[in-house]
């Protein structure tokens, strides 16, 4: 590859070196699409990448002695050779201007107490930097690019949606492992799905599966925190009301979709909220929180409750839980509702801002 190259786009790839979230799902899943609709893309990333078969994919550069942000603010930087940056993980090196960056949600500003205080600090710092120097800022929701105006103080007229997509859970058979190793096979349960971050509400369903007392299902969370990130997980999540069965692989998550009697998504930040729409996706039906982008995603193909009322919050549970009819009307209206939401608009999209924001 020439170093003198000008023209074409770069893909800050660092997120290869990160665990699996809702945020490195968006960037893979468009990193996959961007590569097979322009030819003039390349992708770069630190060396110890942990998903080494969509490098391979992707056919990824590694490159630099450094790691994590690191490597992202000071040598990133030095390898574009004239090309525009896309970054699709909220971070992206400060010194670029040619470059367009998807910031997923504004919650280190709004809930702040999710989150570790070195990464609140630095995150602040770095997205207002990022929202006056970067030629384009996208985000996943209408929610988000409020939230995003509001706290960065960006002008909304800078600020791209473009929404995730849903068809990656199709991809993977479903690993009917877990419900045997967690004996979830003997009674319904409804499940949920996230980090244990306090937005995410867990503590709020904890509480509300106790006070549940003897009902013929149970509640199942799928998940878990990263240190690096998150505030300490609180005590309130475990209970013995509650089976946790901890981070899960893609075929497992879908068997816990399919296997469900229902998905409950109690949390009342969320810059897009993609367990949701993978539940619908599989044909699991939908009871969520009435907050922030979460009634944009599911619109009229969920079942809603207020995630600060705890009495609301039981009361939903127990409705949805005892009414088959609605769940099966839910989860007909939830496939359709996800057939809105696709990778491949998403990718188009991101490609339009940077053939708009970056010539």
């Amino acid at each position: 590859m020439s170093r003198r190259r000008s023209g074409g786009l770069t893909v800050n790839a660092r997120f290869l070196t990160q665990r699996l979230t809702g945020v490195q799902r968006y960037a893979i899943e468009i990193s996959r699409r961007l590569k097979a609709m322009r030819s003039d893309i390349r992708f770069v990333a630190p060396t110890g990448v942990i998903h080494t078969a969509i490098a391979r994919e992707l056919a990824v550069e590694t490159f630099g002695r450094l790691h994590g942000h690191a490597w992202e603010q000071l040598e990133l930087p030095h390898h574009l050779y004239g090309t525009g940056l896309i970054n699709l993980c909220n971070a992206a090196p400060i010194a670029v201007a040619r470059q367009i960056v998807t910031i997923h949600d504004a919650a280190p500003f709004a809930v702040p107490e999710a989150y570790s205080r070195a990464f609140t600090l630095w995150y602040r710092v770095m997205t207002r930097r990022l929202g006056s120097r970067a030629a384009g800022i996208v985000t996943v929701s209408h929610f988000s690019a409020g939230e995003l105006s509001r706290y960065l103080g960006v002008a909304p007229g800078r600020i791209d949606v473009t929404p995730l997509g849903s068809e990656h859970v199709h991809a993977i058979p479903a690993d009917e492992t877990i419900i045997a190793r967690h004996r979830l096979g003997d009674r319904p349960f409804l499940l949920a799905v996230g980090s244990h971050s306090p937005h995410k509400n867990f503590a709020a369903l904890v509480r509300a599966a106790e006070r549940l007392g003897d009902v013929p299902f149970r509640v199942v969370m799928a998940g878990g925190a990263d240190p690096r990130v998150h505030a300490s997980v609180p005590e309130a999540l475990a209970s013995s009301h509650v089976a946790h069965v901890g981070g899960v692989s893609d075929g497992e998550l879908r068997a816990l979709y399919e296997r469900a009697a229902g998905y409950i998504h109690p949390a009342y930040y969320e810059g897009f909220g993609l367990p949701p729409l993978e539940a619908m996706a599989l044909g699991c039906p939908v009871l969520t929180s009435q907050a922030a982008s979460l009634p944009e995603v599911c619109g009229d193909a969920a079942d809603y409750f207020d995630p600060f009322d705890a009495d609301a919050i039981v009361a939903a549970i127990r409705g949805f839980m005892a009414d088959d009819v609605r769940r099966v009307d839910l989860a007909a209206a939830g496939r359709v509702r996800a057939t809105q939401f696709s990778w491949d608009s998403c990718a188009r999209a991101l490609l339009a801002v940077a053939d708009a924001r970056l010539s």
